[in-house]
């Protein structure tokens, strides 16, 4: 059995990931915390995460970025490994995440399902063989009207997966609009996209002379965030301090 402190547990991830467990004879939420306490959970919230006194195995972290800092404490505190799902950290918190990893299990994803986590694997082959024949490489994201930080998370991560295999000699341009000048061969394009219910929609796109190639990875359903969650969580229960990521829990 793995009991989890679900921080976030009512944002529509928490509802989710919830959901799961509860129909997960190896997973128990042993509490949950939010901003507020609405009465309607099996478990106990807590609206102050350092008033709970709850033991667990695993907190999840679904929550906003601006709450990161606490959780790290927390989790610091309590020597409780963290599977960290919210993503748009600020550099001041990825360093901050950097020192709490050194003594406790971290997860730190930008997406949480199988298939994106494929197409990192895609991606690196793709970037290997393509971008070295003069083949521009732009990423197109997309998102639902209440998601705030932009670019993705994702589309960072896979951004940094083709500048990985290049020793970061790519730059990225978020913005093309306050400049008139071609398009520099060393750069990566990210533009971001904002409406409507849209879940979540990431395309590379390797455009070389005369042909185009695009891997694209459409999510048409939160679930596969949550069941990826949940299934991080249980890779971390009993880890020893360090830094994972879905990959690992994928080859696990």
């Amino acid at each position: 059995m793995v009991k989890i402190i679900m921080h976030g547990c009512n944002g529509r991830m928490g509802q989710m990931i919830s959901g799961i467990c509860k129909e997960d004879l190896e997973m128990e939420i042993a509490a949950g915390v939010d901003r507020e306490d609405f009465g309607n959970t099996p478990y106990p919230v807590y609206t102050d995460l350092m008033a709970c006194d709850v033991k667990a195995d695993v907190m999840i972290d679904f929550s906003t970025a601006k709450a990161v800092d606490g959780v790290l404490e927390y989790c610091v505190a309590h020597k409780m490994p963290l599977a960290l799902c919210t993503t748009g950290l600020s550099e001041q918190q990825l360093e901050k995440v950097n020192q709490a990893q050194k003594e406790i299990a971290i997860l730190k994803s930008a997406n949480m399902s199988l298939g994106i986590n494929m197409l990192f694997a895609l991606l690196k082959s793709a970037a290997k063989a393509l971008a070295p024949a003069g083949f521009d490489i732009e990423i197109v994201e997309k998102h639902h009207n209440q998601k705030i930080d932009a670019p993705s998370g994702t589309a960072l991560a896979l951004a940094d997966a083709v500048n990985d295999a290049f020793n970061h000699a790519y730059e990225y341009k978020f913005d093309r609009s306050g400049e008139r000048k071609k398009r520099e061969e060393k750069e990566i394009g990210i533009s971001s996209v904002r409406g409507g219910s849209i879940v979540g929609e990431h395309e590379v796109i390797f455009a070389g002379k005369d042909e185009v190639i695009e891997l694209r990875h459409t999510a048409y359903s939160r679930a596969i965030f949550a069941k990826g969650a949940v299934e991080a969580a249980k890779f971390l229960k009993g880890k020893p301090a360090g830094i994972y990521d879905m990959q690992q829990v994928v080859a696990e």
